[in-house]
């Protein structure tokens, strides 16, 4: 659970249901989904080369049956080639911060999820996000990010389209002093040691660090989770 921003078990995935990942970039969540739940999930993304990677990531996990389908496809997210109310759950996770218009990117999630879907986004959480635009000027364009989401301005933006927040969590609280250190020491790089000590240690969690980095995950995600996670019925 700690390698996924989305919880699944949130979710609720049933049987032979269909998910759509969009911006799925190396498709940790379609992978995870595909390999525990017996549903068929697609992957969206517009980087050719991260979808080839994604693909090639598939054989890592069929050792375990899969019950369902995986399929990833590119695509502009602001024109998803699918019918309207096509998918019983549709995932968004750590895009929204990326694109121009997010409200344009969240009615067309919207437009194709069914009546009674379930709809999850996440986005990086104000406080941490804030420090690192703090630190380090170059940041936003590192990460690609334009913008910082406050308060409850996207939650209010799905409730606007007529959803109903059912649960909110924050995750990843390891992950912010890593990208406070690669922010604080940016022009050294990633190769810096306190930076790549820091990764280290944040591999070891996603690893071995099992139930002992969740639950102190648990304790520091209120305030120093990297990301907030919204989960949303229509």
């Amino acid at each position: 659970m700690a390698y996924n921003t989305i919880n699944f078990n949130i979710l609720n995935l049933k049987s032979d249901e269909k998910v759509l990942d969009v911006g799925c970039g190396l498709g940790r969540h379609s992978l995870m989904a595909y390999r525990d739940y017996p549903v068929d999930v697609l992957g969206v993304d517009l980087s050719i080369d991260d979808l080839r990677q994604a693909q090639e990531r598939v054989t890592d996990i069929q050792e375990t049956p899969c019950q369902g389908a995986l399929l990833f496809i590119q695509s502009d997210a602001y024109k998803l080639p699918f019918s309207d109310e096509s998918f019983d759950v549709v995932i968004c996770s750590e895009v929204l911060e990326h694109v121009p218009s997010y409200q344009q990117l969240i009615d067309e999630l919207v437009r194709v999820l069914k009546p009674g879907g379930r709809l999850s986004l996440s986005v990086p959480k104000f406080l941490p996000e804030r420090i690192c635009w703090l630190l380090s000027d170059e940041y936003p364009e590192f990460a690609g990010h334009v913008r910082i989401f406050k308060g409850s301005e996207l939650k209010e933006a799905v409730l606007n389209q007529g959803l109903s927040l059912t649960n909110k969590h924050s995750a990843h609280a390891l992950h912010s002093p890593y990208w406070w250190l690669r922010s604080l020491f940016f022009k050294q790089g990633e190769s810096f040691l306190p930076t790549r000590k820091y990764k280290d240690l944040m591999d070891w969690q996603l690893l071995k660090g099992g139930q002992w980095t969740e639950k102190l995950e648990a304790v520091f995600n209120p305030l120093l989770g990297k990301s907030n996670v919204y989960y949303f019925e229509k």
